[in-house]
């Protein structure tokens, strides 16, 4: 009988070694004489236990981990096919209480399928909702998102349904679908995962959105630092292809919708919508003047619906299982579950799927284990390079888009980088202005000028050079880079720098009370 063991390649596991940890399974079990089948997984997203190796036993996967390669011959030693006891040893994986407390919708096939594998997708339940939005009409189908509360993941949080009818109401021909996976925050790394763990469900998402609004081509926006994205996502659209679910007649339905892949050349600017639409164009990333909006004028003048990668992952559940049960999970506004990225000083960097309305403080704590060096929190940047920091009082908000807009930040793409009590909160404002002054397209004078006034500012703050009255100036800079930006790289550049400010004025050498 065949043992299956499950060894991931997602690009953190491969860095970590799970190539030559497969290769020496394969080696191990052939010169034992065993009958091992090595399936190459996702990753869960616990990062910390990777490279994760699973045995299935009896239709439970038992894992054990962080394995290296030369851990092998002992885990052959000891009987872990069977489930045997092992240093190394985890139990079932999905009793690993970092694991069970999640609510996994999206990510619900990750680490458990090949992602290579469209046969594997299909027996886990893909394109239950393609094949749901086959027998629906472009309209019901709109009020399933709509009913969902689904709001794009990208950092906009802009409801998904209104951006759909939109494209799906425009008169004018062809329409498209774009998905934006330039995933450039520093701490997020969702999107790759979705490319790495299971691509077929974002080629599921995309062709939901296709047949509610009517368009026949798609776009695949994805960063050139994600190699085995790309090659990943490349094979799953081959393999849908070939299978019918993706060109003519998807299913034998009416609905004709193919994809392709363009591959970004690094400039932070194109995850903003309207640059990557450039860049797709084959012109420079340059952001455009809004309106008009890209539902109406985007991709090549055309309709276009332009969601984060995220998004479009989301879409499936939904469409299989409704939107009202979706809607169920969450607060307020904030429908739903989202996948959470914990990275940093952190213990245990992870990707964590939970309903909205879980703490910020919870999510480090009890899923993150605080900081790898053991000090104290110091501070928590939540929604990428751009948000806001929270300081250790101020962690217990909520995971709702509208409860940390009234903390004063921003929920973004849900990535979260944690900091411990040796970080210099001085050396992190200036480092969000210095990286608005690299990243900025040059098209708007408060992103290129500003940012490169606001290194300054910090610079002769930080030495003691008038700073009263250079801090003043500073915060005015900001609401000029923050109403006066044309995108949001330098319209978000004042969140970090002004919580800095606001929660850690000795770090600049302002007095506590002159902070604002």
């Amino acid at each position: 009988m065949t043992t299956n063991v499950y060894v991931p390649c997602d690009a953190i596991a491969l860095a970590l070694g799970a190539d030559d940890v497969a290769t020496a399974i394969a080696d191990q079990a052939a010169a034992r004489a065993l009958d091992v089948r090595v399936i190459r997984n996702g990753s869960r997203g616990l990062f910390w236990l990777d490279p994760l190796v699973e045995v299935d036993i009896d239709g439970v996967r038992h894992g054990y981990g962080p394995v290296e390669a030369d851990d092998v011959a002992s885990l052959f030693e000891a009987g872990f096919l069977g489930g045997a006891a092992h240093p190394l040893s985890l139990g079932p994986v999905e009793s690993i209480p970092e694991f069970a407390a999640q609510t996994r919708l999206t990510f619900a096939r990750h680490g458990v399928v090949d992602p290579r594998s469209l046969d594997d997708f299909v027996t886990h339940g893909g394109f239950a909702g393609l094949r749901r939005a086959l027998t629906l009409s472009p309209d019901e189908l709109l009020v399933e998102i709509e009913t969902s509360g689904l709001r794009g993941r990208g950092g906009a949080a802009f409801p998904t349904g209104i951006k759909w009818r939109t494209v799906a109401n425009a008169v004018a021909t062809p329409k498209y679908i774009v998905a934006n996976g330039d995933e450039g925050d520093s701490g997020t790394f969702a999107d790759r995962m979705i490319f790495e763990g299971d691509p077929f469900c974002l080629l599921e998402g995309m062709a939901i959105a296709a047949r509610a609004v009517g368009a026949t081509h798609g776009v695949i926006y994805i960063r050139s630092e994600y190699p085995h994205s790309i090659a990943t996502t490349q094979a799953a659209i081959d393999a849908a292809r070939s299978a019918g679910w993706l060109g003519a007649a998807i299913a034998g339905s009416e609905l004709s919708f193919d994809v392709e892949i363009r591959v970004g050349a690094g400039a932070y600017i194109c995850g903003e919508e309207t640059s990557m639409l450039e860049s797709i164009e084959g012109k420079r990333g340059t952001v455009r003047f809004k309106p008009p909006l890209p539902a109406l004028e985007g991709l090549y003048g055309k309709p276009t619906v332009v969601n984060n990668i995220l998004t479009f992952a989301s879409v499936p559940w939904i469409v299989a299982n409704g939107g009202a049960a979706y809607a169920a999970y969450g607060v307020g506004r904030s429908k739903g579950t989202l996948g959470v990225q914990l990275a940093g000083n952190v213990a245990r960097g992870a990707l964590i799927e939970v309903p909205f309305g879980i703490t910020v403080r919870e999510l480090v704590e009890r899923f993150g284990a605080g900081t790898r060096s053991g000090r104290p929190v110091r501070a928590v940047q939540v929604g990428g390079p751009l948000g806001a920091y929270f300081d250790n009082a101020g962690l217990d908000v909520a995971l709702d888009y509208e409860a940390i807009s009234d903390a004063g930040g921003l929920l973004g793409h849900g990535g979260m980088v944690v900091f411990d009590e040796s970080v210099d909160m001085a050396t992190q404002a200036r480092f969000a202005m210095e990286f608005c002054a690299a990243e900025s397209c040059g098209k708007c004078t408060p992103c290129r000028v500003g940012s490169t006034r606001g290194v300054e500012l910090i610079d002769r703050i930080s030495a003691g050079t008038r700073r009263e009255a250079n801090h003043e100036q500073l915060l005015e800079l900001c609401d000029v880079l923050e109403h006066g930006s044309l995108c949001a790289l330098g319209g978000l550049t004042p969140y970090p720098v002004r919580s800095a400010l606001r929660l850690f004025p000795g770090d600049f050498g302002l007095v506590t009370d002159v902070a604002q």
